[in-house]
């Protein structure tokens, strides 16, 4: 592939999940880890409704809609079932990001520049690897915000916002990670680490968004062939033991396994006592982290 020059001014928004329906992600993502509404709304294909959480990380949660007219979600959940299934990038100028992707040799797929207020593209999780990336420029009421949260949204199990940590990204080759997501994303490396059977590499972007890139023979199994594939997110909240189906795994940290609901797995730790470097924040087959 050609040398890389990184895209500028890249922020990490959120991350996205699907599921068949975004009512039964609410529990989770609302009540038991305590977040706050920010709108939602549908078109062509998928509705996606978003929430944020104490530091201004998101998560948004996408429903099939409307699928007659586009069917991408819906063979994404018969293929994969529920589960993360892309990760947005916010550009300041997405015509000059998207030159840089091609001259880096990746694909952009789904390309929409018509509207002023959000345009986007996506990498081919052939390329990523492993995962949908979003790259989006958005304006003039391109977000959502401002909206009151509906009459269904769960009360929150503690009264404080929990914390959205990190998203782990587990890989094959964690080089090929690093030349999407810090390489062309433009990520800071602020920590890794391993032991004999992962490696783990911390990135950063402005603001709160970071992602924690995995590797070794303790992902093994999850991979199952792939080039990559999201591990789970991890938060920091208060009293993690008393999330739905936490277990323990490393003193005070606690996951949650993916369910068929929302497929995806959660790491929990203490609000006063966030994943330490040495905790590497995954779930390996012999049931420590070190």
């Amino acid at each position: 592939m050609a040398a890389l020059s990184p895209i500028p001014a890249v922020v990490l928004d959120h991350v996205a999940i699907a599921c068949d329906r975004a009512a039964v992600a609410w529990p989770t993502f609302a009540g038991a880890l305590p977040s706050s509404w920010i709108g939602g709304g549908g078109t062509a294909g998928f509705a996606s409704f978003q929430v944020s959480y104490a530091n201004g990380m998101k998560v948004e949660i996408l429903e099939p809609h409307l699928v007659e007219q586009n069917d991408f979600l819906r063979r994404f959940l018969d293929r994969n079932g529920a589960g993360p299934h892309h990760l947005t990038f916010k550009v300041a100028d997405i015509e000059a990001a998207l030159e840089i992707v091609e001259a880096a040799g990746y694909r952009p797929v789904g390309v929409n520049l018509s509207l002023p207020w959000w345009k986007e593209a996506f990498l081919h999780p052939k390329d990523a690897p492993g995962i949908v990336v979003q790259l989006a420029q958005s304006q003039d009421g391109g977000d959502w915000g401002d909206e009151r949260a509906p009459d269904w949204f769960p009360a929150p199990r503690v009264p404080t916002p929990a914390t959205l940590v990190h998203v782990g990204h587990a890989l094959a080759d964690v080089e090929e990670g690093l030349r999407l997501f810090r390489d062309l994303l433009g990520g800071e490396v602020t920590a890794e680490g391993g032991d004999e059977t992962a490696r783990f590499v911390d990135l950063a972007w402005p603001g709160p968004g970071r992602v924690r890139l995995m590797t070794g023979s303790a992902f093994d199994s999850w991979l199952d062939g792939r080039t990559g594939r999201v591990h789970h997110i991890a938060f920091a909240t208060e009293d993690p033991a008393g999330v739905p189906g936490a277990i323990p795994i490393d003193g005070t940290v606690f996951h949650v396994a993916p369910d068929d609901l929302t497929g995806t797995r959660l790491l929990l730790a203490p609000r006063q006592e966030p994943f330490r470097t040495h905790a590497l924040g995954y779930v390996p087959e012999h049931g420590r982290t070190h």
